[in-house]
């Protein structure tokens, strides 16, 4: 049986500003279930690490959750105090960012940082401590664990300091990580390694991952099923293959046509004209209208919204031009 571990229903972040207030992520709905990758996916400016961060309770102020519910396993975490999220961060939740070096002290080494966060954690005394965080040095991939674990960040390359970061993340095995954009900063070959590992640790360990990314590529490439942001709402949510071969939403479509392919006969790479509206001018309707070939008078008067999977877009869900 599967079990959903995370669940979040019509969640919208605002910040409130003298100039009134912003909406940065407006009635998302999604669910993660154990062992599942859910890519969360869309350009600079969509909402994805927002909504991750709503997750984790690290809204800087004055962001807020306004509105919708968070549970993990059941448990509903949204309105919990900053003490009690504190116990959820690093034991039910773990979070990979995408810099590793933001995550990991320069001045400590590693075994250390990685020691501290299994003591607070869990119940295992320092030599115990110690034992389980060279296994998970070897479990993400380090080599020569009983030398390197004395070793400082910056004696890691960046691919094993992300590994060290997946290490940090895994020390109270959570049922959910939260990675927000963890392979951006690496080139093709390390950026496959880190991929394949956090799919074995789905498969293997059962836990739940988050995967925040603007590269349909990985997303194709790891996820089980995928989630399309745009300007904060949700354009698409279906299986990966489906959404992949068989975008519904024009945005997705746009993502898809972006990437290159070999075995394409295009001579040039396709491109969504416009760019992503800021906050305080999301126009009315479908925010994505005015960068839509297929727009009309329907989506620039009335919001479009996903019923579970499908595409939030008019065409998609009437069968005909808006």
């Amino acid at each position: 049986m599967t079990q959903t571990v995370l669940d979040v229903r019509n969640l919208r972040v605002e910040f409130p500003t003298r100039h009134g207030t912003l909406t940065a992520v407006d009635d998302i709905s999604l669910t993660i279930e154990r062992g599942e990758i859910l890519g969360v996916v869309g350009e600079s400016g969509a909402g994805k690490s927002m909504t991750g961060m709503a997750i984790l309770g690290l809204l800087e102020p004055p962001g807020r959750i306004a509105a919708g519910e968070i549970h993990l396993s059941g448990d509903r975490i949204d309105t919990l105090t900053e003490p009690h999220m504190q116990r959820v961060r690093g034991r039910r939740i773990g979070a990979i960012f995408q810099d590793p070096l933001t995550s990991l002290n320069p001045l400590f080494r590693v075994g250390d940082q990685l020691v501290e966060t299994i003591h607070l954690h869990t119940e295992l005394g320092k030599s115990a401590a110690r034992q389980r965080a060279m296994d998970l040095m070897r479990e993400v991939g380090i080599p020569a664990v009983e030398e390197r674990i004395d070793n400082y960040p910056h004696q890691f390359s960046g691919g094993m300091r992300q590994r060290i970061v997946i290490a940090l993340a895994l020390c109270a095995e959570p049922e959910l990580i939260i990675a927000d954009e963890p392979t951006t900063a690496l080139d093709v070959s390390i950026q496959a390694q880190i991929t394949a590992l956090l799919k074995r640790l789905c498969r293997d360990r059962g836990t739940a991952v988050m995967l925040v990314t603007h590269d349909m590529g990985v997303i194709a490439e790891t996820a089980d099923r995928v989630a399309v942001m745009y300007a904060g709402r949700l354009a698409e949510l279906g299986a990966v293959e489906d959404v992949v071969r068989r975008p519904q939403h024009p945005y997705t479509e746009g993502l898809m046509g972006s990437i290159p392919s070999l075995h394409s006969d295009e001579g040039e790479l396709r491109m969504i004209p416009g760019s992503m509206p800021r906050l305080g001018s999301i126009p009315a309707g479908c925010a994505f209208n005015p960068r839509c070939a297929h727009a009309g008078p329907r989506c620039r008067r009335e919001i479009p919204r996903t019923h579970g999977t499908g595409a939030a877009c008019w065409l998609t869900l009437e069968g005909e031009t808006a």
